[in-house]
């Protein structure tokens, strides 16, 4: 599938979705439809098992919703609040590969992925700009940064609409860790590498046991997690798990 505003490339079990908005990627209509598309690929597409975003240009990763569409805001921004609730809850990993300033709706998306990886650059802003403009983080930023960071550090970024670089951002826990700009992607591809060697069966049953705890409750949580244990019980990965365990040898699991 082609798209007009964004990339979509695939690397073995790795998709790569490279957002392309210029100058600093944005959220339209336009891209926002694009998005949608691409995430649907990714989901049905078994042969993926990481996701990862980025963005394209070195300026931004993105720097929120393009108010020069604010004529298409009542779809852009729902879809918005439910595409990245959706990443948060999404049965495969997802890692934003932060390429450059990511700021409002952008650090929205960020914060609904599972890992964040960041340029090191002590330039780079990371911030929930919205209350600037006399508005507030509408697609989740409230909730997945006070969870992140804590309250007190969330109120400070959100209400000053305070900036931070990235080793800031490490130190709060918001990154993951830093790479230097020149390996940001293969940085991101080595670690969804790793992830992509974990059985994929047992890594999408703990991703919705954590989610259903975050958003349903913490019974909910460990039903699903009742759920999620009974499934890999009988699957192709155990045997093959506890095989590879027996005979001193990696495993390698198909998701089965």
């Amino acid at each position: 599938m082609t798209y007009e505003n964004l990339t979509v490339e695939q690397k073995g079990h790795i998709c790569i979705i490279t957002l392309n908005h210029p100058p600093v990627n944005a959220w339209n209509w336009g891209l926002m439809a694009d998005f949608e598309k691409a995430v649907d690929e990714v989901e049905n597409d078994q042969e993926v098992r990481v996701l990862i975003i980025t963005g394209g240009g070195e300026k931004a990763f993105s720097a929120g919703f393009d108010l020069s569409d604010s004529a298409n805001a009542h779809k852009t921004s729902p879809k918005g609040r439910e595409l990245w609730t959706r990443l948060d809850r999404f049965s495969k990993p997802v890692i934003a590969a932060i390429n450059g300033h990511v700021l409002a709706g952008g650090l929205e998306l960020a914060l609904s992925c599972h890992f964040r990886i960041m340029v090191d650059d002590p330039n780079l802003n990371v911030g929930l700009t919205e209350l600037n403009v006399g508005i507030i983080p509408g697609w989740g930023g409230t909730q997945r940064l006070t969870r992140i960071v804590g309250k007190a550090r969330a109120l400070d970024m959100i209400l000053f609409s305070t900036r931070i670089n990235p080793q800031q951002a490490l130190e709060a826990g918001l990154a993951n860790q830093l790479a230097s700009p020149d390996k940001l992607i293969d940085t991101a591809v080595e670690f969804a590498e790793k992830l992509v060697k974990r059985p994929p069966l047992a890594v999408g049953c703990v991703l919705k046991a954590i989610s259903a705890g975050e958003y349903e409750g913490f019974e909910q949580g460990l039903k699903v997690e009742e759920e999620g244990s009974a499934v890999v019980g009988v699957s192709k990965d155990r045997v093959e798990g506890f095989t590879a365990f027996l005979e001193k040898r990696e495993p390698v699991f198909t998701g089965e």
